[in-house]
């Protein structure tokens, strides 16, 4: 949406200070000319954003104009940018959404933070699944946590180690846990621990349930 991509013009010219048209473009997988489109807009709505020519030119941002995340610690913002692992939360269907979250909580930081912010993204990676062993196919992971984040029920047909292997559940999804590079989602009544990825197919109802209030 042409709204979202002007918001993300804004942060980008925030974290990054000065930027081509073209860089622009690479960054947002649009034409140059639809950057010119989106600049002549951002000018129109009064955003102090300027272009030199020349071979070290490019779009700027008139200096002070930014927002900033105040009240964060070093650590706290490191800790903003360690906790936010992109291959669960991709899994989860909101890959998009973190990396975009990532950009606007840099671009908030005063500049001494996200420097702070920058060498932990830089120097620390972290990886959930085991070494030696494929990874689990959940393709029902996004629906599962849908519902998990909007208290549906799910009628699914699940297969597990006993016979009869494949059978029809009725689950009330609490909530959704990784561990070991694994999904499990703990359901009522019990509750009760399901693989995700033994999830054979499954049918969203529009039956809502109420959550244990003592769930932990």
């Amino acid at each position: 949406m042409k709204s979202s991509r002007l918001v993300s013009i804004l942060l980008l010219l925030q974290t990054r200070e000065r930027m081509t048209a073209a860089q622009l473009a690479e960054e947002l997988e649009v034409s140059v000319r639809t950057v010119y489109r989106d600049v002549e807009a951002l000018h129109a709505a009064g955003i102090p954003l300027y272009g030199e020519a020349g071979h070290a030119g490019g779009y700027r941002l008139l200096d002070g104009y930014r927002t900033r995340l105040t009240g964060l610690t070093a650590g706290e913002a490191e800790a903003l940018f360690l906790a936010g692992v992109p291959g669960p939360a991709a899994e989860l269907g909101l890959g998009g959404f973190l990396a975009a979250a990532r950009l606007k909580v840099r671009a908030a930081l005063p500049r001494e933070l996200r420097a702070h912010a920058d060498r932990i993204s830089d120097r620390f990676h972290l990886d959930a699944p085991g070494w030696y062993a494929d990874a689990d196919d959940t393709p029902y992971l996004p629906a599962v946590a849908d519902a998990v984040r909007n208290g549906r029920v799910l009628s699914v047909l699940y297969r597990r180690w006993r016979e009869p292997t494949d059978v029809r559940r009725r689950l009330e999804p609490y909530g959704l846990v990784l561990k070991a590079g694994r999904w499990y989602v703990v359901a009522g009544p019990g509750p009760r621990t399901f693989r995700v990825d033994q999830i054979l197919r499954l049918d969203p109802c529009d039956e809502e349930f109420t959550r244990p209030g003592d769930f932990d």
